[in-house]
């Protein structure tokens, strides 16, 4: 429950797997969850099946989750509203949203991506669409498909503001969903985004054979990377070693249950990026956010080798050896780079 214990009037726009998933955990905290879902056909297939076949095949939805198409219905009287749906889309919704978004309204992005015109997060979005809220970012190593299963999984909320730290976590959590704290709202967003990155790279070496080695040598680097961009964007490198960075890096890395690591894996096996982006169905975050990173790391001088290589093999047409040559050729020699 809240920190009044009343229950709150939660909006999840986005009817993905994760937005079902949260949804579904705060309707069975016992708050009024209502998720929007653009296309009234799936919002009344949800209403009638009690399930989100599309994304979530197969797993009972909490019989007080509202489904909505109207968007104004959906965020009326809202106490909270999360917004979780792709980097592409996440303006165009924020707009449509934003006249029905009471002024000091607490708003949470789930969205891990940059808009990669601009380099913009997903939070500073929501800064230019909706001044007057309380913003924050829920970030973590979160396989929708194992929440619902109600396998043990943590996340982590970050923001400026102590009503968002407070209210989230008891509205969000549950008995195998728990959500910690963070203030660091541009380095959480940011480690979320960037770890897509590196999904594409690890689902390339496994589908060449790669060992276990080259794999902890990948992860190992690519946290390096990412803390050093981040770090030359202002945020604390620390919050890399949290659930938002290391964790969720591990996850998305390693899984084949990431959309990703398994564009990756069939890029890997041969397969052009479009071939690879229709095998997976979904928006593939990764491949847009490394546009934008590889853009701004050559704006900023940030050694970015594996951004780099990638960037060459999916745009330029290079060998894929060449992400691991870089890597084993290239000028930085230094192992731990973390600093304040």
């Amino acid at each position: 429950m809240s920190e009044t214990n009343q229950p709150l009037n939660v909006a999840i726009l986005g009817g993905g797997s994760f937005g079902t998933a949260i949804s579904n955990i705060i309707a069975h905290n016992g708050h009024h969850a209502r998720m929007w879902i653009r296309d009234e056909v799936r919002a009344q297939a949800c209403r009638e099946t009690r399930t989100n076949e599309r994304y979530l095949p197969g797993y009972a939805l909490h019989d007080s989750l509202e489904f909505h198409s109207d968007i104004k219905a959906c965020l009326k009287g809202c106490d909270v509203v999360v917004i979780a749906i792709p980097s592409q889309s996440f303006r165009e919704v924020a707009k449509q949203a934003a006249p029905f978004i009471a002024p000091g309204t607490l708003v949470v992005s789930t969205t891990k991506g940059i808009e990669w015109q601009t380099f913009t997060l997903m939070s500073q979005v929501l800064e230019q669409e909706l001044p007057d809220v309380k913003l924050g970012v829920l970030s973590g190593p979160n396989f929708a498909a194992e929440i619902v299963k109600q396998q043990y999984t943590a996340s982590v909320v970050a923001s400026e503001h102590p009503e968002v730290l407070s209210t989230v976590p008891n509205v969000f959590s549950s008995g195998t969903f728990r959500v910690y704290t963070n203030e660091d709202r541009h380095g959480v967003e940011l480690a979320g985004a960037l770890k897509n990155i590196y999904a594409l790279a690890t689902g390339m070496a496994a589908a060449l054979g790669c060992g276990k080695n080259t794999v902890a040598m990948l992860l190992t680097r690519s946290l390096a990377e990412m803390s050093r961009f981040a770090n030359e964007l202002g945020a604390n490198t620390m919050t890399f070693l949290g659930l938002a960075g290391v964790g969720d890096l591990i996850l998305t890395c390693t899984s084949d249950l990431s959309r990703n690591y398994r564009a990756g894996y069939a890029i890997g096996q041969g397969k052009t990026l479009d071939e690879a982006v229709a095998e997976i169905g979904q928006a593939v975050e990764g491949i847009n956010t490394l546009k934008a990173v590889r853009e701004k790391a050559n704006e900023l001088d940030v050694y970015m080798p594996l951004v780099q290589a990638l960037y060459a093999v999916l745009f330029e047409g290079e060998c894929i050896d060449a992400i691991i040559k870089q890597l084993m050729s290239g000028e930085a020699t230094t192992d731990v780079e973390y600093d304040r």
